[in-house]
């Protein structure tokens, strides 16, 4: 097969291991099975006695928003119950689709680090296991291959998509295991049991972790954007709770010059607090866990695609976690969930913070994530699903085909939602 014409490298050497790193798919299906073993040896994944004997399958795995993807099967010369053979391999670059290569060629330079990280001995939570991970910050071109999570087999749960709680019969359940698996891990890294490249290799960098709570915008334009949310809560009220409303919406108007003017004091807060501050997952939505039932012990998770990993306000991670969460989630269970979460934490050795101290970061930064990007969420559904208005309800099964308006909707719902119930110009008088 030749080389399409718009690819324009085959491999890169990787900052890490200075091995060849391939930089799209078909460089790593020529490159083989010595390649694999190289790679897998020079990672610490495959023992110096074994190697990777063929390729048994190598195919594109449709889906995802950034880089090429496949599903790879190998065979070893000595099989071992210990190495995976069904493996998932994902490159930084798509080269063939400009928006895809755009959107997440930087995305993979921290869930390489975080491979390296994660096949410590004795590490807190389950992860994919990583087989090999290199980067080349020039290029933004890098490869992870891990074990391949079969969902639906042997055991583990079908994949739970993002803002779909109504499928399931107790997201709850869900959602306490990952909250689990975050507190552990920052614990696990305050604590000092992680290894100790991890400062070197995730450091804090207040600025970048702030970075999304910026808002360029007056006061006056806010109120453009409320008014317009409101208008299209008017057109579809169908698709909200019953508190979120116009009134809400001219609420929020009336409150955000506040935000808007004071955001500088804001982002200095939620970096303020070494407490608060610990390596976690940005996005442990329950669309990137997989789930499955231990005997003794229940509903266990693992936790997958940790791009923009890094040490965050763990607000941020909270967040992150609960922000495709259903209204009825958010308001039966969430306080629940965060006392959950700052127990976990201090039981497993992490700083000792207090259930209204979590709770008054979380609502810091929902407000700026909120003002800064889900207030114009109204356009972003119509241009993705024109039809949204004429759907019964949030859950209405026509959304399930239409994924980024379903989100667009629920998260703007849940942050508004939270505005309503937490009262954020109260959070905000108590914070600064």
């Amino acid at each position: 097969m030749s080389k399409p014409a718009q690819i324009p490298y085959d491999f890169v050497v990787g900052d890490m291991t200075g091995l060849q790193v391939p930089s799209h798919g078909q460089s790593l299906r020529q490159a083989g099975a010595g390649y694999l073993t190289e790679a897998f040896r020079a990672f610490g994944s495959l023992p110096p006695d074994n190697a990777v004997a063929r390729i048994a399958e190598y195919r594109p795995c449709i889906g995802g928003s950034t880089g090429e993807k496949f599903f790879l099967t190998v065979e070893y010369e000595r099989a071992d119950p210990a190495l995976h053979t069904r493996l998932f391999v994902k490159f930084s670059r798509d080269f063939r689709n400009r928006v895809r290569d755009d959107r997440g060629k930087y995305e993979l330079a921290s869930e390489v680090r975080f491979a390296a990280v994660s096949r410590a001995a004795d590490f807190p939570i389950r992860v994919p296991a990583a087989y090999f991970a290199d980067y080349e910050d020039a290029t933004n071109t890098g490869v992870l291959i891990t074990e391949r999570i079969d969902f639906g087999c042997g055991g583990i749960e079908p994949h739970r998509a993002k803002c779909t709680d109504d499928r399931l019969p107790n997201p709850a359940e869900h959602y306490r295991v990952i909250i689990r698996s975050l507190a552990r891990i920052a614990a696990a890294h305050r604590s000092g049991r992680l290894p100790r490249s991890v400062s070197q290799r995730f450091p804090f960098e207040p600025n970048e972790m702030v970075k999304s709570c910026h808002m360029p915008f007056t006061g006056d334009e806010v109120v453009e954007k409320t008014t317009a949310f409101a208008d299209f809560i008017r057109e579809a009220p169908q698709l909200f709770p019953v508190n979120v409303t116009p009134h809400l919406l001219e609420r929020v108007g009336a409150q955000a010059g506040r935000l808007v003017a004071r955001q500088g004091d804001v982002r200095r807060f939620l970096v303020s607090d070494p407490d608060m501050i610990a390596l976690c997952h940005w996005n442990a939505n329950i669309d990137n866990a997989w789930f499955w039932r231990d005997e003794r012990e229940g509903l266990q998770c693992g936790l997958m695609d940790w791009g923009h990993v890094g040490q965050l306000n763990l607000a941020f991670s909270i967040w992150g976690c609960l922000s495709g969460a259903s209204v009825d989630t958010w308001n039966s269970h969430s306080a629940a969930l965060f006392s959950l979460f700052v127990e976990e934490l201090a039981a497993h050795g992490g700083p000792e913070i207090a259930v209204e101290q979590l709770t008054l970061h979380l609502d810091l930064y929902v407000a700026m994530m909120g003002l800064s990007y889900f207030v114009d969420s109204p356009a972003r559904i119509l241009r993705a699903f024109p039809g949204a208005v004429r759907a019964s309800g949030a859950f209405d099964p026509v959304f399930l085909d239409h994924e980024s308006a379903r989100n667009q909707l629920h998260i703007a719902t849940a942050f508004l939602n939270l505005w309503d119930r937490h009262g954020f110009e109260r959070s905000l008088d108590a914070a600064i």
